[in-house]
């Protein structure tokens, strides 16, 4: 490809550090109405996924629970997730930087994520001016990854054909979707002893190498000039 058109980051785990708040959370939550769940289950099985598809996984393992105590306690566990997500989220390694080097190049959030979330994390670490509104969440969307529709969403939103858009993500789900959707895929892998980067995608191990790679991409020759 040229010049990447549009950079379309991943939030959770890609741009904040906010997956173990995430976590710890969701184990008191669901443990809670009868779904034994500790935080390693998310970091190890379910990063990135949404949370209605682990539920529904662990209700599978564990047995039904009434909808509206489901409803009730996610209603519990958002409210205090937001209240940390205001006080103790921080930014991955080099994120600010890596931002500050591409801010050229178009961007937008991509995140499996409500909207109300990705604005919080984003305000929490002074981010907000960097996206604007370029926020595309699952749940504004109603498709949600491993699914390809939420990034050619974004894609499509943006104005942009997906062959000209890198997606930076750190979960497999996401760097599957964007694989499906035909676009140019940045893993970042912070778990290299535990998670292997897709086929097709290219490997990072923080958010300081970002940059190198984007200027690689940009001087790789398109099949037309062979």
């Amino acid at each position: 490809m040229t010049t990447p058109h549009c950079l379309l980051f991943d939030c959770d785990g890609t741009l904040v550090d906010s997956e173990p708040l995430l976590a710890d959370e969701m184990a008191t939550s669901l443990t809670a109405v009868g779904l034994p769940f500790v935080a390693e289950d998310y970091m190890g099985e379910f990063r990135g996924a949404r949370f209605m598809n682990i539920v529904g996984e662990l209700q599978r393992r564990h047995g039904e629970v009434d909808p509206e105590r489901l409803k009730a306690s996610e209603a519990r566990m958002r409210s205090r997730l937001a209240e940390r997500l205001a006080s103790e989220l921080t930014l991955l390694p080099g994120v600010r930087e890596a931002l500050d080097s591409l801010a050229r190049i178009p961007h937008a959030v991509v995140s499996n994520g409500p909207e109300t979330k990705i604005r919080a994390s984003l305000e929490a670490t002074g981010l907000s001016d960097y996206f604007g509104d370029h926020l595309f969440s699952g749940y504004s969307a109603q498709c949600w990854k491993p699914d390809p529709c939420l990034y050619l969403h974004a894609a499509t939103i943006m104005g942009y054909e997906a062959r000209h858009c890198v997606a930076i993500d750190d979960a497999i789900v996401g760097v599957k979707a964007a694989l499906a959707a035909g676009m140019t895929v940045i893993h970042l892998n912070r778990f290299p002893d535990v998670e292997t980067t897709p086929a097709g995608a290219i490997a990072i191990s923080n958010m300081h190498q970002l940059p190198t790679v984007i200027e690689h991409l940009s001087r790789r020759p398109t099949a037309a000039a062979h």
